[in-house]
């Protein structure tokens, strides 16, 4: 069993590693790969020096339901995730609302243009649909999210005219709160267009800012940052239940 906590802290700190070459994220969530990693070795060292047979049974049962009910926790929630992996959303629809991603120097991240491609897509086969996209200006961004995601989806060919840009926003309820602000009184259903794994609690909080019909319109995104981006996530959807901002279903 130590051995794995040793096997299972290397993966973790490689993986964090991998991120931070990879100069690719966005954030710095990234970072709490590398606190796994700790965890797990001192979770080896724990069991190595034989302190779990010294505590007393009752805390040793406290310690595996907390372990058990963080396994089960993760799992559920990993499994609402994965209901809005391949949404398309509804052919029609008189409004779709892309989300922003990182924004950098030379253009949209992989993750950000993946969205916009997708928003591109749909709006060329539904040319009555109008397009809000939203995303303020991060640190480390040259300007608005929504600026840029502007820019690339008129050079796409999409009519300036069909977008509403909304610039306001730092994180996803804003995003949709502020976006309820630019999309026309008693539209009450949009599409929301993001990556496959921030699907489910995009359209769970735009259900709560005013779209009660939101639909998910999924873009893909790349298998070697799913794992950072999954527990991220998954741990936003219970920050967001904690704080009444959304509900299962």
């Amino acid at each position: 069993m130590p051995g794995l906590c040793y096997c299972v802290g290397a993966a973790c700190l490689a993986y964090c590693i991998g991120i931070l070459r990879r100069k690719a994220a966005g954030t710095r969530f990234f970072l709490i790969w590398f606190v796994l990693a700790a965890l797990f070795a001192l979770a080896g060292i724990f069991l190595q020096k034989g302190w779990m047979d010294r505590m007393s049974d009752g805390m040793k049962t406290a310690c595996l339901t907390a372990l058990f009910l963080a396994v089960a926790l993760g799992l559920g929630g990993a499994g609402l995730i994965l209901t809005g992996f391949g949404a398309k959303g509804e052919r029609g629809l008189s409004w779709i609302i892309v989300l922003g991603a990182q924004l950098k120097e030379n253009g949209p991240s992989l993750a950000l243009k993946k969205r916009l491609d997708t928003a591109a897509e749909y709006l060329r086969e539904n040319p009555e649909t109008f397009c809000v996209v939203s995303g303020g200006r991060g640190y480390n961004e040259p300007m608005s999210e929504a600026e840029g995601m502007y820019a690339y989806l008129v050079s796409k060919g999409i009519s300036p005219e069909r977008i509403r840009r909304e610039e306001k926003s730092r994180n996803t309820r804003q995003n949709l709160f502020f976006s309820r602000e630019l999309v026309p009184a008693g539209i009450e259903k949009a599409g929301i267009v993001t990556s496959d794994f921030h699907v489910y609690r995009s359209v769970r909080l735009a259900k709560n800012c005013g779209f009660p019909g939101a639909v998910g319109i999924s873009a893909p995104s790349g298998l070697y940052f799913l794992p950072n981006n999954m527990l991220r996530e998954i741990l936003g959807i219970f920050k967001d239940l904690a704080e009444g901002n959304m509900k299962i279903l």
